[in-house]
């Protein structure tokens, strides 16, 4: 069974799952910030936000992962082409975690600014389906790859692509791989 995506004009189900995925991405520059700290709000509960953020988008990834598998929520993906995507971790460390964490946090306006910065961001990761950019799966050895189903004459499948995080090291085409869906366009490959 090829995994149908949705085409342009249609959105993509959980929603939820999707956004708790961008935080979770996120996740590092709370970890940032907490030890940073700021002068304006309390430690107690600026580094208990901080927590909060780390913590909470983190186990719903994990029990997200854990659902899929116990619900065997699999879809076989056929391989047409695939992209590595380890370029993506550079991009979003440099483009992300280091301008805000040089941000000052000092005055109600630039923290102001900062979280409406953080706000487009996020914005853009769920707009971009970039909710699949994790530090934990680069830390545990994991690659993203953008898979291209093979062209053919269907309309649909011919279109759609997907995020397969994998511990692979390359794809080749007209490769059939297993995978558990953890949203409409982001795959974990069963080991």
């Amino acid at each position: 069974m090829i995994v149908q995506s949705h085409t342009r004009g249609h959105g993509e189900g959980l929603k939820a799952a999707r956004l708790l995925m961008v935080l979770s991405s996120i996740s590092p520059l709370f970890i940032l910030w907490a030890i940073r700290g700021n002068k304006l709000i309390p430690d107690r509960y600026f580094i208990g936000f901080c927590g909060l953020m780390v913590v909470l988008p983190n186990v719903f990834l994990w029990l997200r992962i854990r659902i899929a598998k116990r619900q065997q929520d699999k879809r076989e993906l056929v391989v047409g082409k695939a992209e590595d995507h380890r370029d993506h971790i550079l991009v979003y460390l440099f483009a992300m975690l280091l301008p805000f964490y040089s941000e000052d946090l000092g005055s109600w306006r630039y923290l102001g600014s900062s979280f409406a910065a953080l706000a487009f961001i996020v914005f853009l990761f769920w707009h971009l389906n970039l909710h699949y950019m994790n530090l934990l799966f680069a830390a545990r050895g994991y690659r993203v790859f953008t898979v291209y189903p093979p062209a053919d004459d269907n309309p649909i499948t011919g279109k759609a692509t997907h995020a397969l995080i994998t511990r692979r090291v390359s794809l080749a085409s007209g490769e059939r791989i297993t995978a558990y869906r953890l949203s409409d366009t982001v795959y974990l490959e069963v080991n």
